[in-house]
């Protein structure tokens, strides 16, 4: 069982089994994670997060929301992006 650990900060707000072609938002919500959203498709970067730990693949071509800085700093959008193994996640967006 691959889990998708969610923290705010460094402090865990939970976790939930990984599931297949399943968006990392989706994942969060059904764990009761609240990660903002706007477009739900990748274009306006309200749902960017960061990998703490773990892959995720980058859709290609980049979605309009992900910047190549923001993917080389391990951001991924949670909306478009799907874990396919174990990751910790940072839900607190960047500055």
């Amino acid at each position: 069982m691959a889990l998708l650990r969610f923290f705010r900060n460094g402090v865990i707000l939970g976790s939930a089994e990984v599931e297949g072609g399943v968006p990392i938002l989706e994942i969060a919500e059904q764990a009761g994670i609240e990660i903002p959203s706007g477009c739900t498709s990748g274009n306006c970067g309200t749902c960017l997060v960061k990998l703490i730990k773990g892959k995720v693949p980058i859709p290609e071509p980049p979605p309009p929301g992900l910047d190549d800085y923001l993917i080389e700093e391990g951001h991924v959008l949670a909306c478009c992006c799907i874990a396919d193994s174990a990751c910790d996640i940072e839900t607190n967006p960047p500055l």
